[in-house]
């Protein structure tokens, strides 16, 4: 027998399985995996078309009803636009892995069909119940998604939820962001979504400028300072929640790029959020963290301030989550030396004025605006009273530049029992209590440590 330069192999669904005919050879076999169909062919025609048939060309023929080849063909496509980042293409790639799945696709098969990783076929197949489905024809005509009224929305969440989210590229942060953000608007629920510029312009587009109850912030605006974010979450409860509703947030505080020092502060930030929001209040708060931005121990400090982790459609419990203990660690902590040499200046209650001209003359001589230095001159003269008042009488100024910025820190040995601290927003029927809120509103920085040992406070401005 003369091998052929070709052959076809016709291939259709046959019960569980498909079934293989090499038409040429008049073979037949089966296999429980389309995936294996072309191995499966190639076999075929070298078991039974004689020597050299192993370099022939085989081509597939896949025999399938129309509706299941409109879908190969819809996953051909989603294949060979897989880079595409919006709303419409991550809702497609869910809706056809979740059809390609029930008409008995392995992952490993919706992952090959697909153009996607095994673990993101798993994340797109997910649990149909958790993430509210598409209709397949809208997406693909382009139109914006909706929740449809025939899908299960959530049950409204009746407590405090802290998520980490841990995401891996636009497709990854959209695929999860996105469903988060529809749900809570097809329930009712208020959202407020403060992430940086290119992550909100994408949301924004995807779910819609207009959507009712939704809320856009630019995070690098209002977390430039990571210490402002509290007062913001609590303002949108209070506003939002009223009576009792369930409100959504999505915070992303720590994104590549930013300094060390604003790292330090978003961490303790995260894990105050367990202690600024009470049990009870309906708050479901998603932090997500960009795996492949982002270095490992930042990822691993996350896992320790939220009680939960989620990845896609997976959640877990995080097993390192500190809760209260590890508030107490991170505020008790201590921070970087400063430099070596950096001079001392002992103050006490009369030399609060030498210390407003002292700061005046250093963050000026820094580089730092007039309206700037004015700004930390303020604050400079609020945490030495502070200082003053509440640390014995007395207190330590150092000052020195630290790359673009300018630091000034007060060290006393009195102790702030309240990690919370400046940020909470005063109330105007009390006195006092508002030095360090008035610190945080006025500086690009404040990082604060206490122990009954003794208080440090931080105060940085950008130059």
């Amino acid at each position: 027998m003369t091998p052929a330069n070709s052959y076809t192999a016709r291939c259709w669904r046959d019960g569980d399985a498909w079934a293989v005919r090499v038409v040429e050879l008049d073979e037949t076999a089966r296999t429980p995996r389309l995936s294996q169909v072309e191995a499966l062919a190639h076999d075929l025609v070298a078991r039974f078309g004689g020597p050299g048939a192993t370099s022939a060309r085989v081509v597939i023929d896949l025999q399938v009803h129309d509706d299941l080849m409109q879908l190969l063909n819809a996953a051909a496509a989603a294949r060979q636009d897989r880079d595409r980042v919006s709303v419409e293409a991550v809702t497609l790639r869910r809706g056809l892995a979740r059809r390609l799945a029930a008409e008995g696709f392995a992952i490993k098969e919706v992952s090959a069909l697909l153009g996607v990783s095994i673990p993101r076929a798993q994340q797109l197949v997910g649990d149909a119940s958790r993430v509210p489905e598409r209709t397949p024809a809208l997406v693909a005509a382009g139109a914006r998604p909706v929740v449809t009224e025939s899908d299960p929305p959530r049950k409204p969440h009746g407590s405090y939820q802290h998520e980490a989210f841990i995401y891996r590229g636009d497709d990854d942060f959209l695929a999860v962001t996105a469903p988060f953000v529809l749900d809570a608007v097809a329930l009712g629920q208020p959202v407020l979504v403060a992430v940086t510029l290119p992550r909100l312009v994408q949301l924004q587009a995807t779910v819609g400028p207009d959507a009712p109850g939704v809320t856009y912030v630019d995070m690098a605006e209002l977390g430039a300072n990571p210490a402002r974010i509290i007062p913001a979450w609590r303002t949108f409860v209070d506003e939002q929640g009223r009576d009792g509703r369930p409100v959504r947030g999505i915070g992303e505080p720590v994104w590549a790029g930013r300094r060390a020092t604003e790292i330090a502060e978003c961490q303790l930030h995260e894990a105050l959020l367990n202690l600024a929001v009470e049990p009870d209040t309906p708050l479901w708060l998603l932090c997500p963290y960009d795996a492949d931005a982002l270095p490992v121990p930042v990822l691993e400090e996350a896992a320790r301030s939220h009680p939960s982790l989620r990845e896609g459609d997976h959640y877990r419990g995080s097993t390192s989550y500190g809760g209260l203990h590890h508030v107490d660690t991170l505020f008790g902590g201590r921070l970087p030396d400063p430099p070596e040499g950096t001079p001392a200046t002992a103050f006490r209650r009369d030399d609060v004025a030498d210390i407003r001209r002292r700061v005046s003359r250093f963050a000026t001589g820094c580089g730092l605006s007039a309206d700037r230095a004015t700004d930390l001159v303020l604050a400079a003269a609020e945490v030495a009273t502070n200082s003053v008042r509440h640390g014995g009488g007395r207190g330590v100024l150092r000052m020195w530049p630290q790359g673009d910025a300018v630091v000034c820190e007060f060290t006393d040995r009195g102790h702030i029992a309240d990690p919370l601290a400046g940020r909470r927003i005063p109330s105007l029927a009390t006195e006092g209590g508002r030095g360090l809120w008035l610190a945080n509103q006025l500086c690009d920085l404040v990082q604060i440590r206490s122990t009954t040992a003794g208080t440090t406070v931080r105060l940085v401005s950008w130059i």
